[in-house]
């Protein structure tokens, strides 16, 4: 698929997100009262929508405990993120840290025109060579030009919220759970398709000049998984570079990610003599 069509099917996507509870709303206000009472459900949701898209990766790195990442503290990867923005024609996204010592990337926000926000975690940044670091980089910003973080980030938000609702059942939590996971999950399987990442990873690799350095990071954070504990809301996990959960329990049903060993041999066939090259 061309990136214009991809560009276009996310935009479509985020655009009947906001459809549906419009009208939803706006019915049920019709329903309630009259025209007056529909128009004021139905734009409150608009509003809701509108604070939503102007605040997308600010509100998700500050559910994640992300912080933004200064000039001064990182200016390598400042550079490195500034470089490829400019190869990938976006602007570029801010930088966030999370402090934790989980190996984990992830992106949010709008999209190539900017409020967007990439955020890497100690742990990684402590253990990832700079190539690895720019593949990550360069896998996020292709998310960030064919607009999957748009709608990555409403899907995320929606679904994290539905699954926090359980939160409210008391003594039913743990039944509210069972039904609203799965909901939750199910919206996220629908809208967001495992595809999506091949793509950003051919984009990154043509952005580095190379996918070497992609895939050794994927390898990377895989081990990662294995070394380090992990604990957050599964919901997330489409917003990451790869899945950070285990496969088991809620985060099998929240997995949107291809499995990881397809993606890097799609990357290492993209320079089918890199064995040869790594011989000589």
């Amino acid at each position: 698929m061309s990136v214009r069509f991809v560009v276009a099917l996310n935009v479509f996507k985020a655009w009947v997100m906001l459809a549906v509870p419009t009208t939803l709303f706006a019915l049920l206000g019709w329903r309630l009262g009259d025209y007056r009472l529909a128009i004021l459900f139905g734009g409150s949701i608009v509003l809701l929508a509108a604070a939503l898209y102007a605040y997308a990766d600010r509100i998700v790195m500050g559910m994640l405990g992300a912080r933004e990442l200064l000039q001064a503290e990182a200016p390598v990867l400042h550079s490195t993120v500034e470089r490829l923005s400019l190869r990938a024609g976006v602007v570029r996204p801010r930088l966030y840290v999370l402090p934790d010592g989980y190996p984990r990337a992830l992106s949010s926000g709008r999209g190539a025109g900017g409020g967007s926000g990439i955020a890497l975690s100690v742990g990684l940044m402590g253990v990832a060579s700079p190539a690895e670091l720019e593949g990550i980089f360069a896998h996020e910003i292709a998310h960030i030009r064919n607009r999957d973080v748009l709608l990555q980030t409403v899907v995320v938000i929606f679904a994290t919220s539905l699954v926090e609702l359980s939160r409210v059942g008391g003594m039913l939590q743990r039944w509210l759970l069972y039904v609203l996971a799965p909901l939750a999950a199910s919206f996220e399987a629908l809208l967001l398709s495992p595809k999506r990442e091949f793509a950003a990873d051919r984009v990154a690799a043509d952005l580095c000049d190379s996918p070497h350095g992609l895939a050794d990071a994927l390898l990377r954070l895989e081990q990662g998984m294995e070394l380090v504990g992990f604990e957050a809301s599964p919901a997330t996990e489409p917003l990451y570079t790869t899945n950070p959960f285990a496969e088991r329990g809620l985060g099998a049903l929240f997995d949107s990610h291809p499995p990881l060993g397809e993606r890097v041999k799609r990357l290492r066939d993209l320079d089918p003599d890199w064995r040869s090259k790594l011989a000589a």
